[in-house]
């Protein structure tokens, strides 16, 4: 399956025009259609990405002398 991507901001509630799409008359084609992410919600994500989920990784590990 091929996918493009295209980036169109409405003019008229409710309706989508497209032009120019890479395909055929009598091609059959699955639409997706998904709200593009405000610049608020992409600094959320890059905050969460930027936490470290593996706060211990890469340090030196504990010793127990005797641990039973």
């Amino acid at each position: 399956m091929n996918a493009h991507k295209i980036k169109i901001v409405l003019t008229e509630d409710g309706t989508l025009t497209l032009q120019g799409l890479p395909f055929h008359a009598g091609d059959a084609v699955e639409v997706i259609i998904l709200e593009a992410k405000t610049p608020d919600n992409q600094v959320s994500l890059k905050s969460q990405l930027d936490t470290n989920l593996y706060p211990l990784h890469d340090t030196q590990p504990y010793r127990y002398e005797n641990p039973f």
